[in-house]
């Protein structure tokens, strides 16, 4: 099967791009971390496994991500699960599954509250609800949060790449969707992965996560030797088992 690719049209003058493989329901829709790319190994291990099984797949990059254009600068939680309800809604049809990676998580819990009668089942993936909060906020010393606000922009070091910008916008429209200090109506099946040597968001937020979701179906599986990126080849395995069921997949 050919993956169709595309440009969604926003506002502003942004496009998103997106891959569509066609094939069998539900879709499989992944959804990257916090400047990361529909390229990245799990999403592109994912593509490959899809194909090979006859399974619909969708992936996207938000805006000022990857293939997108906009600046990355200008993103926001609520901005980029814009992005990808806008390609969702425009491109497949029927029902979801959706694979979220780090804030992708986060964007796919969003994704479910939004469209909960589409979603199927839900993968987090060292799912990072609420980070732009407990993570970034709550890590930054007082001087650091001082010149945020006076210069509404600042830079942290990144052990994937160059320093990463955060913006003041980042941190104040995440507040408007914080998640893990309420139950969160998500009734579908939910599976988690993390690792425990995850040194970018703790495997213990995934407890949290999974007493949150009102769901009666979540599972959580924790990696002991696994890191934040879960790209390992026995990780990728352990994403196409876990992921297999909740597509009606028989084999992986």
């Amino acid at each position: 099967m050919a993956e169709r690719t595309g440009r969604l049209a926003r506002a502003g003058g942004v496009e998103i791009a997106w891959r569509r493989l066609p094939g069998r329901g539900p879709t499989l829709v992944f959804l990257p971390g916090f400047g990361s790319d529909m390229t990245g190994e799990k999403a592109t291990a994912l593509a490959e496994w899809c194909r090979a099984s006859g399974q619909a797949m969708l992936r996207l990059d938000y805006s000022g991500h990857g293939a997108s254009t906009g600046r990355f600068e200008a993103g926001t939680i609520g901005r980029w699960t814009e992005d990808a309800l806008a390609v969702i809604d425009a491109e497949p049809e029927g029902k979801l599954v959706l694979a979220g990676s780090s804030m992708g998580g986060w964007i796919a819990l969003l994704v479910a509250l939004a469209r909960p009668g589409r979603v199927a089942g839900l993968l987090g993936i060292a799912a990072a609800p609420d980070f732009t909060e407990s993570l970034m906020w709550a890590a930054m010393s007082f001087e650091e949060r001082d010149r945020l606000r006076a210069q509404g922009m600042i830079t942290v070091p990144s052990r994937y790449g160059p320093p990463t910008p955060i913006t003041l916008a980042l941190i104040e429209e995440g507040r408007a969707h914080l998640l893990l200090d309420a139950p969160i109506p998500i009734t579908c099946p939910v599976r988690l992965l993390h690792g425990q040597a995850d040194p970018d968001v703790p495997w213990e937020l995934a407890l949290r996560l999974g007493e949150r979701l009102q769901s009666a179906d979540v599972q959580l599986t924790l990696i002991k030797d696994g890191d934040h990126r879960l790209s390992r080849p026995q990780d990728l395995a352990l994403l196409r088992r876990t992921l297999a069921p909740l597509l009606g997949q028989d084999r992986v």
